[in-house]
């Protein structure tokens, strides 16, 4: 706090000049003769000798044994002698580190005024020692133990709230503070009771043994400063030695704090290492920790300056920017850190390449505290790993967890219990007007906000476990309208799409063909789309349930071929018959030489892996006209039918039942925007 150090130092000054012009008007010795005044000078040249030789600046964490002499003292002598010991070991023990001579007149001035709280508090209980009227053991009685228990806290508590305000940053955490040092200075308030009126009464009794104690305050300050390093440990990661979640946590309520008052940024980073399991199963989990310990080397090179490095456990690290200047460049910190731990990394001569993904999330824009801010950068994070994109900002649509879309999530569930989710149907038609399927596409209007965006709802299921619960709802549905049609003589097959979740859980084939059977629907009349995610976790269970599926004699697709990250690879080791291009690519075919040369690539590929394609987002006949000639199988889109419900698709397939119209013949819908397939 600004101006609090120098305030402290004048009034500890003040009040130091007139305690001891008190005294000597007085006519009152400022320290005790004798043998009892020797042994306790040597005892304090005992302590200061322990205290320098502590080393590392163990002293300024704050110790017991200069807090219990100068107690004691205080019990027994007063306010001035007391303080008097305090200042030789404050000054002792700074003139032995010059560079911290600031601290030590600011320690020296604290302790004077806490020991003058002691003395205030001792003077309500009518307890007024002096060097020739000591208050002895022999003066005590019952009711001096509230007079030393309140005198050994108000002396701890003043003396630390005050080193608190002088050295503590602005942005330091109080309340974690204030719990870390109630809980140690209730211990050492216990300490000092237990040693300070032994010193009284052997000051009184046996001075010359005094210098012993020196012992058991050497011992209760390294006990202290044991507990003060376990303490630390415990924010600290043992593997790494980077900061852990604990920490991490402290230190962002501290950030967030002063860039409030500041009126700045900060950013919270999470990254999460890819593909880090194979390692352990693979080499074993001793080669797993030496390469997170590379990992965190490595991390703390390329951090900017002010940043901080924590490890949550596991292959999951954060980094804290404290100040960034926008979402913008705390994104291109995450990308150079991601960057950075993508190079190759040498263990035990194998060379390793772990990618790396990360979320970004940044105060005020993200979230209001570290909690909110951690776990929204956590979000952003699983967006990079399941998008393969390296980093992620986080995006309010796309989490799960807001309470708007928590309670779009309560909604939706029930709407599929009460069977109101409903399927439309968008033909896929051959260039010769044959209709060859028609794609199922989930709808729902939800009783007060309308209509909601299949992307919104399908994203929320995604992310919530609800996902198996809207696919299950789906086939079910769908299957039960292919019944309907064949009954009456419609045979057309229907497409259903299924996410990557779907076909990594156990027994989806089996459940699928039982459906199948239950509804007396041949598995040729269902076509499952996938996208190539399903490779991307567990692809050996995701090849599995694909083969499985083929095995019962249901037909795939890939959908949405070109936005992913779409590779030969993918496409050898999926079982699809058919391939869909996005439409992305198809809307802007007729202007965008680029978008046309990717169109007749993908064509190409696909007719030499004996696949057939199917355009998506057909929407005009120039479009048409150049899918024609770059020989694709199929279209979809508003030039051929919207959408439709089951009514209306029942209708549009009876009018078409000899053979459909030349499609470019037919009236084209309405442009009411792209009809995004969902599900």
């Amino acid at each position: 706090m600004p101006g609090v150090a120098p305030a402290v130092v004048g009034v500890a000054a003040v009040a130091l000049a007139a305690g001891v012009y008190r005294v000597l008007h007085g006519g009152h010795a400022l320290f005790p003769d004798g043998a009892a005044g020797w042994s306790f000078a040597i005892l304090t040249g005992l302590v200061v000798v322990h205290l320098v030789a502590l080393g590392r600046d163990r002293w300024w964490g704050g110790t017991g044994s200069g807090a219990a002499l100068t107690l004691a003292i205080l019990l027994l002598y007063g306010w001035v002698p007391s303080v008097l010991v305090s200042l030789a070991v404050v000054t002792l023990v700074g003139a032995a580190r010059l560079h911290r001579w600031r601290q030590a007149l600011v320690h020296g001035a604290s302790d004077i005024l806490a020991v003058g709280g002691a003395a205030l508090t001792l003077g309500l209980f009518q307890v007024s020692a002096s060097v020739e009227d000591p208050w002895t053991p022999a003066d005590w009685d019952a009711y001096a133990v509230p007079e030393l228990v309140g005198a050994a806290t108000v002396y701890l508590l003043l003396s630390r709230a005050l080193l608190w305000c002088c050295f503590a940053s602005p942005a330091a955490d109080l309340v974690g503070c204030a719990r870390t040092a109630l809980l140690r200075q209730g211990l050492v308030v216990v300490a000092l009771l237990g040693i300070s009126p032994l010193i009284v009464v052997v000051g009184v009794h046996m001075p010359l043994v005094l210098p012993l104690f020196a012992v058991p305050l050497i011992a209760l300050d390294s006990t202290l400063w044991i507990a003060r390093a376990r303490a630390e440990e415990q924010l600290r990661d043992p593997l790494t030695g980077l900061p852990n979640r604990q920490w991490l946590m402290q230190r962002a309520r501290s950030a967030l704090g002063e860039a409030r008052r500041a009126e700045t940024r900060t950013a919270l980073l999470l990254i999460d290492l890819d593909r880090f399991r194979s390692v352990n199963d693979t080499l074993g989990h001793p080669a797993g920790d030496r390469l997170l310990l590379q990992i965190a080397d490595r991390l703390r090179t390329v951090l900017p300056r002010g940043a901080e490095a924590a490890r949550l456990g596991g292959d999951e690290f954060a980094v804290l920017l404290p100040r960034v200047d926008s979402t913008t460049s705390a994104q291109r910190v995450a990308r150079h850190v991601v960057g950075a731990l993508g190079s190759p990394l040498d263990l035990d001569g194998l060379t390793l390449v772990l990618e790396a993904s990360a979320g970004v999330a940044v105060f005020p824009e993200h979230a209001q505290e570290a909690e909110g801010l951690l776990r929204r950068a956590d979000v952003a994070m699983y967006e990079a790993k399941r998008d393969r994109s390296g980093v992620e900002v986080y995006e309010a649509t796309r989490d799960g967890n807001t309470p708007d879309r928590l309670g779009l999530l309560a909604d939706l569930r029930r709407a599929l219990d009460a069977g109101e989710v409903e399927l439309h149907y968008q033909p896929k038609v051959g260039f010769d007007g044959r209709v060859l399927g028609l794609e199922a596409l989930v709808r729902w209007t939800h009783p007060d906000r309308g209509r909601v965006p299949p992307d919104e709802f399908i994203a929320i299921a995604e992310t919530s476990g609800l996902m198996p619960r809207l696919t299950e709802y789906v086939l079910e549905t769908a299957l039960a309208q292919v019944a309907r049609w064949r009954a009456a003589g419609l045979t057309v097959p229907v497409a259903v799409n299924v996410s990557p979740r779907d076909v990594r859980s156990p027994g989806f084939a089996g459940a699928v063909a039982a459906r199948l059977a239950r509804h007396g629907v041949p598995p040729r009349a269902l076509q499952l789309e996938i996208t190539e995610h399903v490779l991307l976790e567990e692809p050996q269970r995701a090849a599995d349930t694909l083969a499985a599926l083929v095995g019962h004699g249901v037909r795939m697709s890939l959908d949405d071929f070109g936005t992913g990250y779409s590779s030969l690879v993918h496409l050898r080791r999926l079982p699809v018959g058919e391939l869909k291009i996005d439409r992305s690519f198809v809307a802007r075919l007729a202007v965008d030489p680029e978008d046309a040369e990717i169109v007749r690539c993908t064509v190409d590929l696909a007719h030499s892996l004996g696949l057939q394609v199917v355009a998506e987002g057909v929407e005009d006949d120039e479009t048409w006209e150049r899918l024609r000639d770059l020989r694709c199988d199929a279209v979809q889109g508003w030039l051929v039918a919207a959408a439709m419900p089951p009514a209306e698709a029942t209708a549009w397939l009876r009018s078409r039942g000899a053979g459909p119209a030349e499609p470019r013949a037919l009236p084209a819908a309405p442009l009411r925007g792209a009809d995004q397939p969902a599900l």
